[in-house]
């Protein structure tokens, strides 16, 4: 069986409207894309500034005052934050601008077929690649660095020093609270006590103030 080939109906005034409509559409797909890029970039940043801006002022800003593994999570969010951060201002920066290297005669007539317009809408979807992953990046930090601060902020305390102090009454156990004029003032599971050092026998530093097993 043979195909043959014949030309198709000469093109109309619709035809070359919709010519014109495509070949404009591709044209300004690269300007559009990096005017999307400048627009993300300038908005993330400044979402990220006020975001970094109001951790710094508000709670706890010490993360050696958070408990294990808490304090360890928090550092594990802040780098995965900043990882992502860095990888989306590369995109971002890559789409608005373009890629920093050069491209030689020979190489843009291989990937464009010798037309600058091929090679602009290349350029414009790899652009949009980047400038998509970019935003995913982008949230993804914002995230990260909400989950950090709020892990910073309502994450349990590291507890203080745990003393033991042995009485002719008894043993106490508790937290440090303050020592002022010979009595320690200690806070236990039952709320604050306080000794009078002078009649105490002994203390000690321990790890907790667990309830010994007996024998």
């Amino acid at each position: 069986m043979t195909l043959r080939v014949t030309p198709g109906p000469p093109a109309g005034p619709a035809d070359q409207v919709a010519a014109l409509q495509d070949y404009q559409l591709v044209k300004d797909s690269l300007p559009r894309v990096r005017a999307a890029a400048l627009a993300w970039r300038n908005g993330v940043g400044a979402l990220l500034a006020g975001l970094i801006g109001f951790g710094l002022l508000k709670g706890r800003t010490d993360v050696g005052q958070l408990a294990s593994p808490y304090d360890a999570a928090v550092g594990f969010l802040l780098l995965a934050a900043l990882l992502a951060g860095t990888a989306s201002a590369m995109l971002l920066l890559r789409a608005a601008h373009g890629r920093p290297a050069a491209t030689s005669i020979k190489e843009y007539r291989a990937r464009s077929g010798g037309s600058a317009l091929g090679a602009d809408h290349i350029e414009a979807l790899r652009a949009a690649g980047a400038l998509f992953w970019g935003v995913v990046l982008s949230f993804s930090c914002t995230a990260l660095l909400v989950m950090a601060v709020g892990l910073t902020w309502y994450g349990p305390a590291k507890k203080g020093p745990v003393i033991e102090v042995t009485t002719p009454t008894g043993t106490r156990c508790g937290e440090v609270v303050r020592m002022t004029a010979g009595r320690l003032t200690l806070k236990t599971d039952s709320g604050e006590v306080t000794i009078d050092l002078t009649r105490s026998d002994g203390m000690r530093a321990v790890d907790s103030c667990a309830p010994k097993a007996s024998s």
